[in-house]
């Protein structure tokens, strides 16, 4: 009879796992814990083949799919149904965002005061009219939308008063503004870099151009409408010759006077300007007056002249006596009369004379003498 040793006899001392990891006890399963490998990992799914072992999780499902594996039952890679699914989803959505973007970029509402110019890669293709447009997506195509209804208006100087100098060498403080629109949109966008900047630069230099071939009293009087035609004519010119797309509608002068410091000098100018054209006007219309008055008296003289050569006797008699009615007719006359001189007044003259007093009856003498 044999006798084994103490620890052969101890069949429970054979069967004890090793040291258990901080996840659990390992076994030869390949997942970790026996035969001294690594701790199993915790979030892997426990053999399916080990009794009473516990079921997948949905956190391990889920990490499985993440991970392209398989369903959990037996169907696991990349090529199996469960990666197949996933990207499919992934298809799916890529499909539905190209879709909106090439929806988003293709579709243009162009509205009524709108024009669309239309660049694929960058060269000009053509211009949309409106309504709703289709072109290729972005970023083939490109759809800049302009209003070509819009009236902008540019006002000048930006600030303060812009000092400008005239044809007779005075300065004047000017401010104005410009109204433009949009005439050719394939021009506006291409021709010119800064379309804005390029009209404020057009109307300034304008404005200088025909101010310098203006006086100051046309500039801050009654010229400001031929001034504002002129300017008008000379920008639409100039950005005709740019090709800039743009259409000038009109300038507008809101202010022009004398500098500051000289402004009680040129209001007093003014002031004897119009006292000038004032004291014009009344001399011609005393003109007028005489004139008319010694039409008059020609034409009658020319009746008088025929008259006299008919009968030239008796007009000249009738002439004589007009004159002399004319002539007497506010003076005193005497009458000659043989007993002496006695005054001929007129009957209104006459009347106004006092009555003469009666003369005093002498008193007869009393008593007698001898």
């Amino acid at each position: 009879m044999t006798i084994l040793p103490a620890w052969l006899r101890r069949p429970s001392i054979l069967s004890i796992d090793a040291p258990k990891g901080p996840w659990g006890g390992g076994g030869n399963d390949g997942s970790g814990g026996g035969d001294g490998g690594p701790p199993r990992n915790p979030w892997a799914t426990p053999p399916s083949g080990r009794k009473g072992g516990a079921k997948p999780t949905a956190l391990d499902e889920f990490l499985k799919r993440a991970r392209g594996g398989g369903d959990g039952n037996g169907l696991g890679g990349g090529g199996l149904p469960g990666g197949a699914n996933a990207r499919a989803l992934w298809l799916i959505g890529v499909a539905i965002i190209v879709g909106v973007w090439i929806l988003y970029t293709s579709v243009h509402p162009i509205g009524p005061q709108q024009r669309g110019v239309v660049t694929y890669f960058g060269r000009y293709a053509g211009t949309l009219d409106p309504g709703i447009r289709l072109t290729l997506p972005a970023p083939i195509a490109q759809v800049q939308k302009l209003d070509v209804q819009k009236i902008r208006t540019d006002d000048f100087p930006r600030d303060g008063d812009e000092n400008v100098l005239t044809g007779d060498s005075n300065i004047i403080d000017l401010a104005y503004s410009v109204r433009w629109d949009i005439s050719s949109p394939k021009d506006f966008v291409f021709q010119i870099k800064n379309p804005e900047e390029t009209v404020r630069a057009t109307a300034e230099s304008a404005m200088r151009a025909v101010l310098a071939t203006t006086t100051l009293n046309d500039a801050i009087g009654a010229g400001r409408t031929v001034i504002e035609a002129r300017v008008q004519g000379l920008m639409q010119q100039i950005l005709n010759d740019y090709k800039s797309g743009v259409r000038v509608q009109g300038v507008s002068i809101k202010q022009a006077s004398a500098p500051a410091s000289l402004i009680d000098d040129f209001n007093a100018v003014t002031a004897a300007q119009q006292e000038a054209a004032g004291n014009l006007n009344n001399s011609r219309s005393y003109a007028q007056q005489v004139i008319a008055r010694a039409q008059g008296e020609a034409a009658s003289f020319d009746k008088v002249y025929e008259q006299y050569k008919l009968a030239p006797e008796v007009t000249r008699r009738r002439m004589y006596y007009e004159t002399m009615e004319a002539v007497l007719a506010n003076t005193d006359k005497t009458i000659v009369e043989p007993n002496g001189i006695a005054p001929f007044l007129p009957l209104d003259r006459a009347k106004r004379l006092p009555e003469p007093e009666a003369p005093a009856t002498a008193a007869p003498a009393q008593g007698g003498g001898q």
